[in-house]
């Protein structure tokens, strides 16, 4: 009984660790950022890559975007490798409450211009 309860408590973590879009992200604060990715995590919940922006006066600031979740960007037609370090990409998104450099993507721009949708949760926000 007590491994039936721990096992339990030990997968509800993830769930309750979960956010909804709007607890994070602000849908009043569209954003367009163009940079180089630096690094993909094909993670569950959500997938999530890093992109250094450089600015109009030369400084380079690393932003973190949250994709959806692996299955989900599988079904859009993302591979595991759909993103390389190096690639150059303009993602447009919603940026996080905390005013960090962290936004939800709605849509992913590649170089060869391929605009893909990013499994936003954002789609999901707006059917409830």
């Amino acid at each position: 009984m007590r491994r039936i309860i721990l096992l339990l408590a030990v997968c509800a973590i993830p769930v309750l660790a979960h956010h909804s879009f709007t607890a994070q992200y602000d849908v009043n604060k569209p954003l367009s950022v163009s940079g180089t990715v630096t690094k993909l995590e094909w993670t569950n919940p959500h997938a999530r890559f890093y992109l250094d922006v450089k600015a109009a006066d030369g400084t380079v600031t690393n932003w973190e975007l949250e994709l959806g979740s692996p299955n989900t960007l599988i079904r859009y037609g993302w591979k595991r490798d759909s993103l390389k370090v190096g690639d150059q990409l303009t993602v447009d998104g919603y940026l996080a409450k905390d005013g960090s450099k962290t936004a939800n993507a709605k849509t992913v721009k590649f170089s060869d211009g391929r605009v893909v949708n990013a499994g936003s949760s954002s789609d999901l926000e707006a059917t409830k």
